[in-house]
């Protein structure tokens, strides 16, 4: 479930600050997202995986929170960024 690490580097690369920035919220709600998409394709085919359901609730709550910090921090880049991911805003 988890990413290969040529995909996680892309991420990475992406919305990092910096060179070596893996920490910025950028990158964290990225990673995030990018894992939850994973997971939920795979609940799709697997519907009583009860235990992968329940991991997934989690990360929707850290990325929520994340996202909610995000924005009072900086509004403008967490407009960009949730229109690159194609998050919805409250």
């Amino acid at each position: 479930m988890a990413l290969d690490s040529a995909k996680k580097a892309e991420i990475v690369a992406k919305f990092a600050r910096k060179d070596g920035d893996t920490g910025s919220p950028e990158v964290q709600i990225a990673l995030l997202t990018a894992r939850i998409t994973e997971l939920t394709e795979h609940l799709k085919v697997f519907k009583k995986d009860h235990s992968s359901r329940l991991g997934l609730l989690k990360m929707v709550g850290q990325r929520k929170r994340l996202l909610k910090y995000f924005k009072n921090k900086n509004y403008s880049a967490y407009t960009k960024l949730i229109s690159e991911l194609s998050i919805r805003d409250k």
